[in-house]
């Protein structure tokens, strides 16, 4: 992910302007690193290396989600909503 879009994904989701580690920001980088490299698999689907990455960065979306949907909840659903995730 560039710089540049990782910055403004962080900027969107942050509590504040220098907010690079909560949860919220680290799903929302996630996501967007998930869904390039979907992207990245449909073009290449014999790519294993990038599945297995693929397969870890869903993983560490799901643990920060589910820290969220127990222990800010309303931070949850606004981020499900505006990420467009299913539950």
């Amino acid at each position: 992910m560039k710089h540049d879009k990782k910055k403004k994904v962080m900027g969107k989701f942050g509590t504040h302007q220098k907010d690079t580690g909560s949860s919220q920001v680290q799903v929302a980088v996630l996501t967007e690193r998930i869904n390039e490299l979907s992207k990245h698999l449909e073009d290449h689907p014999k790519d294993d290396h990038s599945r297995k990455g693929l397969l870890t960065l869903v993983g560490k979306r799901r643990k920060h989600l589910n820290y969220l949907r127990l222990h800010k909840k309303e931070d949850y659903e606004t981020l499900i909503k505006s990420l467009k995730l299913r539950k």
